[in-house]
């Protein structure tokens, strides 16, 4: 198994850390909380950029890099419902996040690689903003959480007519 699948593997395995320490009743657990969460985020970045400088872009680092994602953007919704998340907002985020996932293994299976366009990746920014803002109770949480649904929903109507073709099938 190379590096970057192995920093996906270890994003999936801190992700109950990440919800146990948003359940702890501690002092600074908001900032231990978002701490792990941006390091979790980050290594989303580590693990692409280095599959593709080492050329090292498998089949099963192309299945399991964005389940890491949506893993890791479900746990922290779910958990943050009534505490700067309408549930709505969750379940349209979440609903998403899994469509696509079952069009990304579709397109796998016939040898086609949709490539994440510039919206995914603002729905993606939006949503660390969003979840971060979230977690930390800042003030206008509802309204980054809010842009973050949008986002999430304009990303996913461009990610379909992408996939169109794809669908026809």
């Amino acid at each position: 198994m190379n590096l970057p699948n192995k920093i996906t593997l270890l994003r999936i395995l801190f992700i109950p850390i990440f919800v146990f320490i948003l359940y702890l009743n501690i002092p600074y657990k908001d900032w231990i909380a978002t701490g792990v969460f941006v390091l979790l985020a980050l290594t989303d970045s580590l693990d692409g950029y280095l599959a593709r400088k080492r050329n090292q872009i498998t089949t099963f680092g192309k299945f399991i890099d964005p389940l890491a994602d949506k893993l890791l953007v479900t746990a922290a919704l779910v958990f943050l419902i009534g505490h700067g998340v309408e549930a709505w907002m969750a379940y349209v985020i979440i609903a998403r996040e899994f469509l696509v996932m079952g069009v990304r293994i579709i397109a796998i299976q016939k040898n086609v690689v949709i490539k994440a366009s510039s919206l995914g990746k603002l729905k993606t920014v939006s949503q660390v903003i969003a979840v971060i803002a979230a977690i930390m109770a800042l003030p206008l949480n509802w309204w980054f959480m809010l842009i973050a649904t949008l986002f999430t929903i304009i990303s996913g109507l461009d990610y379909f007519l992408a996939a169109k073709k794809l669908l026809e099938d």
